[in-house]
């Protein structure tokens, strides 16, 4: 494996293997978990197991923060990462809203769900077609100069974005959907890469898609492992600058995902998942 360690903005230091606190919440990451005791379980296990969580104010809403303030405040040995600019409904629906009003109250909310007084990693969670990007990513600096964020990061921005952003703030990390099965976002890790700048890639796992990948089941099988565990390897493999934040609601699996950094691809099945 590359690195095992990556830093974010050039001096948070952390492993490259994180934890996504996006299923900690109820069905479909609307609400309340089914069992809350069990999410402090796994926010607990995860803040032994690795050094960067990942959030958002839109999970539950707000009820991943929440946890996780209620949990593990104050974070003396985790980075905690969370992302704003997305609205939710009663119908599920994820609604872009990223105009400088609402980032500005949304980073007060995460402040105080997360009890907190500045944000480790604070990401525009994805670009509002209805609001200027540049005014979004200028009120994320003008907040970072506040002393309220640490470091900006983007989610789900192309190249041409991510430079546009750059003119404006320093960006420590991009967080697209990039995984074995799916590397549609490639020139985006690409340009990371060549910045460095940390690559947070979701939905790391590809849910079902896994199967569909070639010699996937063969390598596991070699290693006496899983799929899973193998596309997280291949991830951490991909380039030195990605950071996987798996997520789950389950400390085996959580456990299991971890495991995955132990894993030593030999060329020859790197070449054959390229």
């Amino acid at each position: 494996m590359s690195a095992d360690t990556f830093d974010i903005g050039g001096e948070l230091t952390v492993d490259r293997l994180g934890f996504g606190a996006m299923r900690i919440t109820g069905e479909n990451i609307i609400g309340e978990p089914d069992d809350p005791e069990t999410a402090r379980e796994v926010l607990r296990r995860a803040a032994e197991l690795v050094d960067l969580i990942d959030t958002a104010d839109s999970y539950g809403p707000g009820v991943s923060e929440r946890l996780i303030g209620e949990t593990l405040a104050p974070y003396d040995d985790v980075v905690v990462a969370t992302k704003g600019g997305l609205l939710r409904n009663r119908e599920g629906e994820w609604l872009p809203r990223g105009d400088p009003d609402h980032l500005r109250n949304a980073v007060l909310c995460s402040l105080d769900r997360l009890r907190t007084d500045c944000i480790d990693l604070y990401q525009l969670h994805r670009p509002d077609p209805e609001a200027d990007f540049e005014a979004s990513v200028t009120t994320l600096a003008e907040l970072k100069d506040d002393g309220v964020i640490e470091h900006v990061g983007l989610s789900n921005v192309s190249v041409d974005q991510l430079e546009t952003a750059r003119d404006h703030v320093e960006i420590a990390t991009v967080q697209n959907q990039y995984n074995v099965a799916d590397r549609e976002e490639a020139d985006v890790l690409d340009a990371c890469e060549e910045l460095g700048i940390g690559f947070i890639p979701w939905f790391p796992l590809a849910a079902g898609e896994l199967d569909s990948v070639d010699g996937l089941a063969e390598i596991a099988d070699a290693h006496e492992t899983t799929v899973q565990s193998i596309a997280l390897a291949w991830l951490l493999e991909r380039s030195p600058v990605t950071l996987p934040i798996p997520g789950t609601s389950s400390v085996e699996h959580l456990e299991a995902n971890v495991a995955a950094g132990e894993i030593e691809l030999r060329d020859e099945e790197l070449a054959r998942l390229a």
